[in-house]
């Protein structure tokens, strides 16, 4: 039987509540430090102050500030005794708080001078300069990124605390360029991806691979649509629920949300732009709930042109940042050059007509 869209198509608004019901973060785990980038952080420890006391930031001598005052090449400052000679990462000696350069200090036999006058942490790293007493390996709901990884491995720590959904995607017959497009997008965003391949695009093919017993949420790429070869919505009814399939969205009109048992499904289609449409307006809000991220960062430019919506349907637009401004790229229909150039995407409510040339908009980052 072919599939076939409902009479009416399903408000985005809708959908997204239908998939999002019921929803809650999942619980932190401890991944090694190299599986964490992009993760959500969740119960990032507390960190001790490093360095945990006063070092040497270079090599040289190591004096006190204020018994130089007034040393230079023309009135060079005896000393009674070598100063300590220190190295990069040293322990910084009683009583000392700046570091000369080698130069700096002529010694002569017996005799000790300086040539210069130093001033108090010349050449020194406090302690707790690189990292605070009691600062947090990663902030609490956001993406762990690099500066977090760097803090952690200096701090010792082999694991950190994150939020990491596992997500399987069922890859049908057709849209495997897209499938990888979605897989990377995914691996990017901190999830735990596993790739399935139904054996052909019939519904007891998709069927057999819809497993959904060892993942947060299941995303179903290709077959979504009324094509006499489409049968990936009726494959998922044969095996859980479908809440909503044809949804008030361009591009991603043919998209659908449903479950398995518990798990949150999202079937997307195998068209790489109204996959993406898709992507960003379904299932990054689950991912968010799901890693209790908090709220994704917004640009507000001015529009450099008109953007015009059709009433009645949700539409997204490719955005490029340009002389200070949102240059809209594409609306409705994304041919992939615009996917190339978008910076950022912007969410027009079925109820807009669009918006003025010039109206602030608050778009959506595609590269955090």
């Amino acid at each position: 039987m072919t599939q076939r869209l409902p009479p009416s198509l399903t408000p985005l608004d809708t959908a997204l509540a239908a998939l999002l019901r019921g929803v809650d973060p999942i619980a932190p785990m401890e991944v090694p430090c190299a599986e964490a980038a992009g993760c959500i952080a969740a119960g990032t420890p507390l960190l001790a102050a490093r360095p945990s006391h006063d070092i040497a930031a270079a090599d040289g001598w190591a004096l006190r500030a204020n018994d130089l005052v007034g040393a230079s090449s023309y009135s060079p400052l005896p000393l009674t005794s070598a100063p300590v000679w220190v190295e990069a990462g040293d322990a910084m000696p009683a009583g000392s708080d700046c570091v000369l350069d080698a130069d700096a200090v002529e010694v002569s036999g017996p005799l000790v001078q300086v040539l210069a006058e130093g001033v108090p942490g010349q050449g020194v790293r406090r302690a707790g300069s690189d990292i605070a007493e009691g600062a947090p390996a990663g902030a609490e709901g956001h993406p762990v990124g690099a500066a977090d990884l760097l803090m952690a491995r200096v701090a010792g720590l082999e694991k950190l605390g994150v939020r990491r959904p596992r997500l399987h995607i069922v890859n049908v017959p057709g849209a495997t360029a897209t499938t990888h497009m979605v897989a990377g997008l995914a691996r990017a965003a901190g999830l735990d991806v596993e790739t399935r391949h139904a054996r052909a695009r019939d519904e007891a093919s998709i069927a057999d691979v819809l497993d959904a017993s060892s993942c947060d949420h299941l995303l179903m790429i290709g077959g979504s649509g009324v094509g006499r070869h489409d049968a990936a919505i009726t494959a998922l009814a044969q095996r859980g629920e479908v809440m909503a399939h044809g949804l008030a969205l361009q591009p991603g009109r043919t998209a659908a949300v449903g479950r398995l048992g518990q798990v949150p499904v999202v079937a997307l289609p195998g068209s790489p732009d109204h996959a993406l449409a898709a992507w960003l307006a379904l299932v990054l809000p689950l991912v968010d709930r799901l890693s209790a991220r908090r709220p994704r960062r917004r640009v507000t430019l001015p529009l450099a042109r008109k953007v015009a919506s059709g009433v009645g349907i949700a539409e997204i637009a490719l955005l490029a940042g340009e002389h200070r401004a949102w240059m809209p790229l594409a609306v409705g229909e994304w041919p992939l050059q615009a996917i190339v150039r978008a910076d950022a995407w912007l969410h027009i409510p079925a109820s807009h007509e669009g918006f003025a040339a010039g109206t602030p908009v608050d778009a959506h980052l595609l590269r955090e």
